[in-house]
């Protein structure tokens, strides 16, 4: 079908045993061309990522102590890939200027991405495949900002040079060589980024789930898999707290049109979840998946005449603006208007805020709740699908589920609602019972 890209996170590449299961998955695709690796994950519970023992080890370094013990274990970790994989590198030599590095630079992203460092040259000696550092190709400006277009144009121009590559995930440069890494998304971002210069047209992203689920699993028994979702879809399921994947560190691909297909690792012939930009035609959901947060608290501002009023809601915003706080709601009615905030972003500010409010926007009344869960609803169908709402909230009804707060966004997409902390779990179950009775 063209070139695919795959992208294989930490517990996909956590031992000699996953990385013959990547090989196999490679090699079985004459299509997949390019794979992008993480450093090794945990193996078993109380094990450790080897990114965090060199986040551990750059902090030691600061501190000017001695970091060999928590090196020693991702030494170990190395040494046992290669040598159960019976690599014919240098591995020793590597780890010892791997360490040597990591005293001399002494920065925390270039600790940090020396995991992904190693598993990318641990595994294009396994392949056979081409090594690629990103360091050449990915680039962030001066400010440390990715440079899109600069790298798609530079790591485009590479990419056709290799029938296979290997390109290490989670990292990059700065104009001055030195070693910059992702904030948020990792390896995630730099598959994405690879898969768009690459010109894929499918860009895998290989991990330890076979993609997404309607609702938490911890919380909801047995939920539905998502076959298809929308990248819209993805964004604001992601954004309530689905952790599969974050739609931010898939943007490259969103932005050039490329599918995205979420796959297990533990079980490649299960078809995972597809992410496209539209539902494919004959797919009818009345909704996707449900998601949600908890620990929100409610602004709710009453006013005669509110509606009336020019720049009133204005003059809130202001006010919360003025005290460096995020909002993530805000539904209104003629003579109301309330404000969903993160209780992280209160705090210990409420009466301050609350005087403030009142000073600048004289209202007849204002109260701020805590203890609120935020739930979303999400599907693209909601917009023809009849009685979606009446479903939601009858749900919720027979489950004797207080609803606190509503809010539709006005692309008909989500329907969210607030609810006693406490009612959480419990208002997550009769969501996704009303729509899989």
């Amino acid at each position: 079908m063209g070139i695919k890209v795959a992208k294989f996170g930490g517990s996909s590449l956590a031992d000699a045993n996953q990385f013959k299961k990547v090989k196999q998955i490679l090699l079985s695709d004459p299509d997949r061309r390019f794979a992008v690796p993480s450093a090794p994950g945990k193996r078993f519970k109380d094990d450790s990522k080897i990114t965090d023992l060199l986040y551990k080890c750059y902090r030691q370094v600061e501190k000017g102590e001695d970091f060999q013990s928590a090196f020693s274990v991702i030494e170990e970790r190395y040494r046992q890939i290669a040598f159960d994989l019976a690599l014919d590198i240098d591995i020793d030599g590597l780890l010892d200027q791997t360490g040597k590095d990591i005293r001399r630079v002494a920065t925390p992203d270039f600790a940090a991405s020396r995991g992904e460092y190693l598993n990318g040259v641990l595994l294009s000696a396994y392949l056979g495949w081409d090594f690629i550092d990103p360091k050449n190709y990915i680039r962030f400006d001066r400010q440390g900002v990715f440079a899109e277009e600069w790298t798609n144009e530079l790591l485009g121009s590479e990419l056709r040079k290799h029938e296979h590559a290997v390109i290490p995930g989670f990292y990059g440069s700065v104009p001055n060589g030195e070693i910059r890494t992702f904030s948020r998304g990792g390896s995630d971002i730099t598959g994405a980024v690879v898969a768009r210069a690459a010109g894929a047209e499918l860009y895998e992203n290989w991990t330890d789930v076979s993609g997404f689920l309607m609702a938490d699993p911890r919380i909801v028994e047995n939920p539905r898999e998502i076959r298809y979702l929308t990248y819209a879809e993805l964004r604001e399921l992601s954004y309530m707290g689905a952790t599969v994947l974050h739609e931010e560190s898939i943007f490259p691909v969103h932005k050039a049109g490329i599918p995205t297909n979420i796959k297990n690792t533990n079980d490649p012939a299960h078809p995972g979840t597809m992410i496209l930009e539209k539902t494919p035609e004959g797919v009818q959901n009345a909704i996707t998946g449900i998601a949600g947060h908890k620990n929100f608290s409610l602004i709710s501002i009453e006013k005669a005449m509110l509606n009336s009023e020019k720049g009133f809601c204005r003059r809130v915003l202001s006010v919360l603006e003025d005290f460096d706080i995020s909002i993530e709601h805000m539904p209104t009615g003629i003579d109301t208007v309330s404000v969903v905030v993160a209780d992280s972003e209160i705090q210990d500010r409420a009466g301050e805020i609350t005087h403030r409010i009142k000073e600048v926007c004289q209202p007849d009344h204002i109260e701020i709740s805590g203890g609120i869960a935020l739930i979303a609803t999400v599907g693209v169908g909601m917009v023809r699908s009849p009685g979606t709402a009446a479903k939601l909230f009858n749900g919720l009804h027979r489950a004797g589920v207080n609803v606190r707060m509503i809010d539709q966004g006005s692309s008909e997409l989500n329907i969210i609602v607030g609810v006693d902390t406490g009612d959480f779990d419990k208002a997550v179950r009769a969501i996704y019972e009303a729509f899989n009775a």
